[in-house]
């Protein structure tokens, strides 16, 4: 049996369709009012892109699924079930469903590329020794790393460090993977890497991905749907020819990149036209 198949609770026939639910969530961090009110839902085996501007609250959503934020008001829900109200070994069970890969590839700079994959799996006691080198060197092989394995995150690059990465979150199989700004850093080269990386992960794996970004290019090929988050608030989803094409100011003025329009770029630049929200 390969090492990629998804252990499940319940049978995919009594799963549903909605795998992630963010259910009016507001948060707070003590004056600033970062979430008011985002609900999202996340389908399935799908590619939803998480998009706007720096303090829209795209990566505070991220760590609302994942359990390490809760709200203020509201819930999040995984399968249906609610991670804010889930206590100790439960929270647990659910949030070993998911992967996560954070800007850096948060790789630990003195273990090589093969002990930082197999980390989890160490950490956690899920497998022997044996079982642990045949994963590992599986998901290294999948990641096109086995010629890097036994080198220093120092000694690699971005790219790999990103792909290292995702290697150890695929080792505990999950059926959700969350990236905050993946392709930050990388040349369009490297970017295009990854966004390929989704897409074979979505059609060989059918896991569920949640990916912050503010790369258009990226969010365009990768993206079943988007989600475009203004001022804590959820603005617009669509796919991508939705969000495109939408005759929204705010969307247009972000996806174009214009310093002109409803955004607020700076709010101490008074020639900067402000939203009237």
């Amino acid at each position: 049996m390969s090492h990629f198949d998804l252990n499940r609770d319940i049978t995919s026939e009594e799963l549903p369709e909605t795998v992630i639910e963010m259910n009016d969530v507001h948060k707070s961090f003590g004056e600033r009012d970062i979430l008011k009110g985002v609900s999202i839902q996340v389908k399935r085996g799908e590619v939803m892109v998480l998009l706007g501007g720096s303090g829209t609250g795209k990566s505070v959503s991220i760590r609302h699924i994942i359990g390490l934020l809760k709200p203020d008001k509201g819930d999040v829900l995984i399968d249906g079930e609610s991670m804010v109200h889930a206590t100790g070994s439960r929270v647990e069970k659910l949030r070993s469903r998911m992967g996560v890969l954070f800007q850096s590839g948060a790789l630990i700079n003195w273990l090589s590329v093969y002990d930082n994959v197999a980390l989890p799996l160490r950490e956690h006691r899920l497998a022997k020794e044996e079982e642990i080198d045949t994963i590992v060197k599986e998901k290294l092989k999948y990641m096109g790393l086995m010629p890097a394995m036994n080198l220093l995150p120092s000694s690699i690059s971005g790219g790999m460090k990103k792909r290292a990465g995702i290697a150890r979150a695929l080792t505990t199989n999950p059926e959700i993977l969350l990236y905050d700004e993946p392709t930050s850093g990388l040349d369009p080269v490297l970017s295009q890497v990854f966004n390929e990386l989704v897409r074979k992960l979505q059609r060989e794996l059918s896991v569920t991905q949640v990916v912050v970004t503010h790369d258009m290019a990226s969010a365009y090929y990768i993206a079943d749907r988007i989600t475009f988050l203004y001022q804590g608030k959820v603005e617009m989803v669509g796919t991508p020819d939705e969000i495109r094409n939408s005759d929204n100011p705010v969307v247009q003025q972000f996806i174009q990149g214009k310093t002109r329009g409803p955004l607020i770029l700076d709010a101490g630049d008074p020639t900067v036209k402000k939203s009237e929200s």
